[in-house]
C-alpha cells in the first residue's frame, strides 16, 4: 500500500492543483485510489469526504487488515458517508472515527429506468412465448404432454421468482442452492389454484457451479434458468420484469441497491434481515426472514399468496415510492449540505494531523506518522521543483 501512496503522490497532487479542486470524495473501503486521494488530500490541506458502502466483521484475516487501514486513511478525512444507520455504527466501530461525524445518506435509484413493465413489454413477452411454443413443438417429449395435460385439468397459475446478485458465499447461495429444489418440487396451492413457482437467476462468480450442480441433480433445467452475468443497463428487460417476486438471500449487506430496483418496476421482495436491509423498505413492500432455509421457504410462500391474491401493493404505488424516497435529487442535496459543512470547517494544522496517526497504534501508528512527514516535505520539494522549472 505505501509504495503506492508514494509512488501516486505527484501526479494526483498536480491534478488537484492544476484542476483547482476544493473537495476530494473517494468511495469503497476496498478502493487503493480513493485512499491514496484521501491522504494526499489531506498533505496538501483539501477537505476531504469518504463513503462507505459495506459492512465488515472484525474476525477475519481480512477484515482485520481493511478496518487497520481504514482507521488511519479516516484519522485526518473530513467526513465520512454510510449509506445506512447500520453501515454507520459498524463503520464507527470499526475506524474509530467520532460519531458526529459520519452521516447516513442512502444511494438512489432512477425510477424512470426502473419502471414496471408495460403493455409493450408485456406483447413482446407474448411473442417470445408463442415463437418458443411453436420451435418447440415438434420436440414434446412425455414428460412435457404430461405436465401440458396436468395444466389443462388443474387451474395452475406461474409465478417467477427472480434473483440478481454475485453467486458468492456472502450473498447467500448456499441457501439459496437448498431452497431450489424444494421449492419447485413440492406443489403448491392457494384455494382452488396449484402454483407453478420458476426462477430466473442472473449474475455470475464461484458459487455459479453450485447451483448448475443442483440443476443438473434434480432436472430443474426447464424450471429455472440461469443468465449469467448482466450489464446493468440490461437488468430491468432481461430479469426484473420477467418476475413477480425478487428474492435475497444475502448474509449480510449495508444496504442492497437490488431490492430497491426490484420494488421500483413492481416486484414484492423477500429478503433475509441482514445489516441494513430493514431501514430500506415499509414492510407492505418487503418480506424480512431469518437468514435459514425454514424462514426463506415460509417467506417466499407468503409472497406467493400475496402476488396470487393481489393483496400486496401495485406495481405503480411500488414505483411511486422508490421515486419519491430514493431520488438523486435529494442524495445530491444531501451531500452538498455535508460539502457546505467541511468547506466551513477550520483545517486542523500538520502538528495535529501526524498526532491523528501516531495515536493510531504503537507500532504502525508512528510509521503512518512519519510517513506522512516524510510526504508533506515531498509535496515541498515538489512545489519548489515545479517552481524553478517555471
Amino acid at each position: 500500500i505505501l509504495p503506492t501512496i508514494v509512488g501516486s503522490l505527484p501526479y494526483l497532487r498536480h491534478i488537484f492543483i492544476t484542476e483547482k479542486v476544493t473537495i476530494v470524495h473517494g468511495h469503497s473501503a476496498f478502493s487503493s485510489l480513493a485512499h491514496e486521494a484521501l491522504f494526499i488530500a489531506s498533505l496538501l490541506d483539501i477537505p476531504s469526504v469518504f463513503t462507505d458502502h459495506s459492512l465488515f466483521g472484525f474476525s477475519d484475516a481480512s477484515a482485520i487488515v481493511t478496518n487497520e487501514f481504514l482507521k488511519y486513511s479516516l484519522v485526518n478525512t473530513s467526513h465520512t458517508i454510510c449509506v445506512s444507520h447500520t453501515g454507520k455504527e459498524n463503520t464507527v466501530l470499526r475506524s474509530g472515527v467520532k460519531a458526529e461525524k459520519v452521516s447516513v445518506i442512502p444511494n438512489a435509484i432512477d425510477s424512470v429506468r426502473f419502471s414496471p413493465q408495460t403493455q409493450i413489454d408485456t406483447s413482446q413477452t407474448e411473442i417470445e412465448l408463442c415463437d418458443s411454443s411453436e420451435t418447440n413443438y415438434h420436440h414434446r417429449d412425455e414428460d412435457t404432454d404430461y405436465h401440458l395435460n396436468f395444466m389443462k385439468k388443474r387451474r395452475v397459475r406461474s409465478v417467477t421468482i427472480v434473483v440478481g446478485s454475485r453467486l458468492v458465499y456472502r450473498k447467500g447461495i448456499d441457501l439459496l442452492a437448498i431452497i431450489l429444489p424444494i421449492i419447485c418440487t413440492k406443489p403448491c396451492k392457494i384455494g382452488n389454484t396449484w402454483i407453478q413457482i420458476d426462477f430466473i437467476i442472473a449474475g455470475d462468480g464461484p458459487k455459479r457451479i453450485l447451483l448448475e450442480e443442483v440443476i443438473e441433480k434434480h432436472n430443474l433445467q426447464q424450471r429455472v434458468e440461469m443468465l449469467g452475468e448482466l450489464q446493468h443497463s440490461d437488468i430491468r428487460d432481461k430479469l426484473l420484469i420477467k418476475g413477480d417476486i425478487f428474492l435475497n438471500t444475502s448474509l449480510t449487506e449495508a444496504f442492497c441497491m437490488a431490492i430497491v430496483e426490484a420494488v421500483s418496476c413492481g416486484l414484492t421482495v423477500v429478503s433475509t434481515n441482514v445489516g441494513g436491509i430493514s431501514e430500506v423498505l415499509p414492510a407492505k413492500f418487503i418480506f424480512l426472514v431469518e437468514p435459514n432455509v425454514d424462514a426463506i421457504l415460509d417467506g417466499i410462500y407468503k409472497a406467493v399468496e400475496g402476488v396470487v391474491t393481489g393483496t400486496r401493493a401495485s406495481a405503480e404505488e411500488c414505483n411511486q415510492f422508490v421515486r419519491q424516497a430514493y431520488n438523486w435529487t435529494q442524495v445530491a442535496a444531501r451531500t452538498e449540505k455535508v460539502y457546505s459543512a467541511i468547506t466551513q470547517t477550520k483545517i486542523p494544522p500538520l502538528q495535529k494531523k501526524v498526532r491523528n496517526l501516531w495515536e493510531c497504534g504503537r507500532i504502525a501508528g508512528p510509521i503512518m506518522g512519519v510517513l506522512y512527514l516524510a510526504c508533506h516535505y515531498w509535496c515541498i520539494f515538489l512545489a519548489l521543483w515545479s517552481h524553478y522549472v517555471t
